[in-house]
């Protein structure tokens, strides 16, 4: 190509003149060139002859050529460039050339110092300043860089560029046409060409050189070559394994022929190896079939491994080992379900067969050291063809057959197998060429052989756990409400329906048309034998139609059966059996009364946490392999999914629905409905058979169904403590689930369990509470005698009148005791604050029952003494139940007590008590103190004098 170019003129073009612009023109020759991108594309396609010629051509070309990356991807190309030691050599390089600097500096500095001449340091200094100038990263990384390009812009090569690792290349255009020189390198040399290439920055070039001449020759020949054998590789060589070697080093070197027709040769060499490699493995097989193990299988199995690796010797090693050519001798999966039940497994037959499996691998591994170097690794291959070939066969096999039997066989043949196969890979022997994660890798192995059976295992786990939970439930539900029907119908076999409605009718009549006297003004000693029936079990007998009234001593005791047993089963008749209707009803709901405690039941809740338990161990195997793993992960999901599903199913089902029938019985429950008449002619005579002394002294304890809900509590307490253990020895302790984690939706159910517990709990107690003041009111209203608050109300003629006993009276003993013992039961059951508000509750509706008590009582000076006595008895009892709230009520009763003490004939001091309202802390009235005074027996007497003093009555204003 040319170009015109104009010559500019001294002075500018004259205008006048045409043909200057003509003359100030002239052509310039210029040459054509391609991009240097272009060009080192090119050179990448270049053999390594071609490369050093174009190098010869120019300055320019060279530093292409001799670029340092170009070498270094020739080299990674065969595989004999590492990075690492590259950077870790330049480093030391860095370092060491630095550290001279700093001596050399050092040096020059003391030099100075040494002159002690002023002028003479001056000019020291000056020469130290242009010629001892310290070199800093920058200027060592640009030495670096012009080292690595090799160009050198002001310095001439002072050796020819064939002589950096190229010397031996012979540059003539016929090199297919030579062979390998007589005077070649030596073979040691040759063999160990390639071991010996450093990764070096900046000696790339010079190490691909090295390469290149050693064994261009004997690739080349061996492409040129008609037959293999007369090539230099088998004329220069005759060990088969320096001959593998070479064979392996030339295949290297073939890697990086990018030049053209570079894959048809690759292919030839491959086929020549191929041809080379079956030579060797017959030989290898004739030793494997005549058992030379220190002869032809060791000696050929060397070739192969120099040669390739060795995969094909391996295959043949392992085809022909006795662990897969008679895996039917290590056992059959049949034998670990015969001579078992259909639930269960042969535990001890798998165990052999694995045992068995493990010490012929360990023998194989002795026998692989023996044949094989320990540059390779057979014994993992030989391990992974044993699972797939032998220990999946078997263990798909026994799961089949005892799928086949029974759900529950099949879930513990899985997690038995999944235990004894860790156990079998721990007992594995690695050999001389294992890496040192043997262990791990043989583990990843197993679980891999597994995977496959894992997560269906995990699903009829859950399925079963399920299956079996609500089969027990369902099983003591059914016996609960099969024992509540046969009990119904044994009360009701004698009754005769026309004769009971009849005799129902006239009953109720009788009780509805009786006088209703229950606090009367003037007491005789007709009205206090008027009867007082309750009874809140069945415990009578009965004798033709009539029903006997039952003792009292029935009623709250507990049974001293274990809490959550079930009760009798009414198939053991007694001897008399109801033959009224109402006496049947009454039956029935005495013996509901008592089943109240098995509304739920222990057994089952510990059956539950059996099951529980045991699918959770069967999981945790499956976690504690390999806790990393997905496997491990899953178990412990199914873990905690198995604990919730036991939760919701004793929780919700079971203990719940118990709770909630349990406070039905006490919402139902009337103390004034639990004693039944005797007879109808005891009815129409106005009394009862049982006298008031036998009912007063019958040694009451408690509410009989809040004293049964109440050990109801306790064992919902038990259960709860049991659930608590059994989380945490089943999946705290075996770290399935994380205890801090607040997100865990174990932990959150597991709290939801306990607030549903607390509130069912709660539930009963609120009902509890109004059943249990109810029983106090009847307590009061029943046993406190007109004598104890008012000792002359029986008359002048009785023997006590004067008589003051100071302590408190029976009805105050009793409804302490009373008290005591159902708030007892809750210590040590419930929650502290539950058990706070329902003390709480029970003080404050305590006081309130006793400001209505005492509203119907008479109350004299003489009886004021065994007034305050039972107040001080009843404030020692709140006291003991350590609530601070409660301390303003009991005090203001104790002082409201003190207006009974004072006599008739001080009125107006009676009048100063009653207006006084600080007095009572806020907690009584003024109107509501009035209506207590009242209550005096003497009220007639001081009543003007009182109402004078407080209301000014009788008063004249002037």
């Amino acid at each position: 190509m040319s170009a015109t170019k104009r010559k500019p003129l001294a002075g500018g073009p004259s205008k006048k003149d045409l043909f200057a612009p003509l003359r100030s023109t002239q052509i310039v020759n210029s040459k054509p060139f391609l991009p240097a991108e272009l060009i080192a594309a090119i050179l990448d396609y270049l053999p390594g002859p071609d490369l050093i010629r174009f190098a010869l051509t120019s300055r320019r070309m060279r530093d292409m050529v001799y670029d340092d990356t170009r070498w270094i991807r020739k080299l990674r190309l065969m595989g004999c460039w590492n990075e690492a030691e590259a950077r870790r050599r330049h480093d030391e390089a860095r370092r060491k050339k630095l550290d001279a600097q700093q001596a050399q500096e050092v040096d020059e500095a003391q030099r100075i110092r040494s002159r002690t001449d002023g002028n003479s340091n001056g000019s020291a200094g000056r020469q130290y300043s242009g010629h001892g100038r310290s070199e800093t990263l920058f200027d060592a990384s640009m030495d670096d860089t012009q080292n690595d390009n090799g160009s050198s812009a002001f310095q001439k090569p002072t050796h020819s560029p064939l002589e950096d690792g190229f010397s031996s290349i012979n540059l003539s255009p016929k090199r297919f046409q030579n062979r390998v020189p007589p005077s070649s390198t030596d073979t040691i040399e040759v063999l160990q060409v390639i071991s010996k290439v450093r990764s070096t920055r900046g000696s790339a070039r010079q190490e691909y050189g090295k390469i290149h001449g050693a064994l261009a020759p004997y690739y080349f020949d061996l492409l040129i070559t008609p037959c293999q054998n007369d090539s230099a590789i088998f004329r220069t060589f005759q060990q088969p394994e320096q001959r593998a070697h070479m064979l392996s080093q030339v295949r290297t070197f073939a890697k990086a022929d990018l030049a053209e027709g570079g894959l048809l040769r690759e292919e030839k060499v491959d086929s020549i190896m191929g041809i080379f490699e079956n030579a060797a493995l017959r030989e290898f097989e004739e030793g494997v079939q005549a058992e030379d193990v220190d002869g032809d299988m060791r000696l050929y199995a060397k070739v192969l491994v120099t040669l390739n690796g060795g995969s094909s010797a391996i295959d043949v090693f392992i085809q022909r080992s006795s662990v897969i050519s008679n895996k039917r001798s290590l056992g059959r999966p049949t034998d670990a379900l015969s001579g078992v039940s259909s639930d269960n497994i042969n535990l001890q037959a798998s165990a052999d067969f694995f045992r068995r499996l493990a010490a012929a691998l360990n023998e194989q591994a002795i026998l692989i050291d023996r044949v094989f170097p320990s540059t390779v690794d057979v014994l993992l291959p030989f391990i992974r063809r044993a699972m797939d070939d032998v220990i999946s066969d078997y263990v798909e096999n026994l799961f089949r057959e005892a799928r086949g039997r029974t759900l529950e066989c099949y879930l513990k043949a899985v997690s038995n197998t999944y235990d004894q196969m860790h156990q079998f890979g721990d007992s594995l022997k690695s050999a001389r060429g294992s890496g040192n994660d043997f262990a791990e890798q043989v583990h990843e192995l197993i679980v891999s052989c597994l995977d496959p059976h894992v997560e269906p295992y995990m699903e009829k786990e859950l399925e079963y756990f399920k299956m079996k939970c609500d089969a027990e439930v369902e099983a003591w539900e059914k016996q609960r409400s099969q024992e509540e029907a046969s009990t119904e119908s044994l009360f009701m076999s004698n009754v005769t329906r026309q004769a009971a409605k009849s005799d129902f009718l006239k009953s109720f009549r009788k009780v509805v048309m009786m006088p209703v006297n229950a606090f009367p003004a003037k007491s005789s000693p007709a009205a206090t034998n008027r009867p007082m029936y309750r009874s809140t079990s069945y415990t009578g007998s009965y004798t033709g139609s009539s029903l006997e009234p039952p003792s009292r001593t029935a009623s709250p005791i507990p049974s001293p059966s274990t809490p959550g047993t079930r009760p009798a089963s009414p198939s053991q008749r007694p001897e008399n059996l109801p033959t009224t209707e109402l006496a049947a009803k009454t039956a029935i709901m005495n013996s509901k009364l008592e089943g109240i405690r098995s509304l739920f039941s222990i057994e089952v809740a510990l059956n539950l946490l059996h099951l529980g338990k045991a699918s959770i161990e069967r999981l945790a195997i499956f976690a504690k392999a390999d806790p990393q793993s997905s496997t491990a992960s899953k178990a412990r999901e199914s873990c905690e999914t198995i604990f919730i599903s036991l939760i919701k199913i004793l929780g919700t089902r079971h203990i719940k629905g118990g709770f909630d029938k349990a406070v039905d019985h006490l919402a139902n429950y009337d103390p004034r409905d639990a004693v039944q008449p005797s007879t109808p002619s005891a009815l129409s005579n106005g009394h009862s058979s049982a006298s008031p002394t036998t009912t007063t002294s019958s040694g009451r304890k408690g509410v009989a169904p809040l004293v049964t809900f109440l050990e109801l509590v306790n064992v919902g307490d038990m259960i709860q403590q049991m659930v608590d253990l059994f989380f945490i020895e089943e999946l705290i302790a075996p770290r399935l689930v994380d205890p801090d984690d607040f997100l865990d939706v174990a932990i959150k159910e597991k709290k939801r369990f306990e607030q549903m517990l607390d509130e069912r709990v709660a539930a009963g107690l609120n009902k509890g509470i109004d059943v249990l003041m109810d029983e106090v009111e009847f307590v009061c209203a029943t046993t406190q005698k007109p004598t104890d608050f008012n000792p002359g109300a029986m008359g002048a003629g009785s023997g006590d009148a004067g008589v003051v006993d100071i302590g408190p009276s029976e009805t105050a003993t009793r409804v302490v005791e009373l008290l005591g013992g159902h708030t007892g039961m809750l210590v040590g059951s419930t929650d502290k604050n539950v058990l706070d508000v329902f003390n709480q509750e029970v003080g404050q509706r305590l006081f309130t029952v006793l400001c209505k008590h005492l509203k119907r009582q008479r109350i004299s000076v003489d009886g004021a003494v065994k007034l305050i006595s039972d107040i001080n008895h009843y404030a020692l009892f709140v006291s003991s139940l350590r609530q601070k709230p409660l301390t303003p009520y009991f005090t203001a009763l104790r002082e409201l007590s003190q207006i009974y003490l004072i006599d008739s004939k001080h009125a107006k001091d009676i009048a100063t008590v009653v207006a006084d309202a600080d007095r009572y802390h806020g907690v009584i009235t003024a109107e509501e103190m009035y209506e207590f005074a009242e209550r005096r027996a003497d009220w007639l007497v001081v009543r003007r004098d009182v109402e004078k003093a407080m209301y000014g009555i009788g008063c004249l204003v002037m």
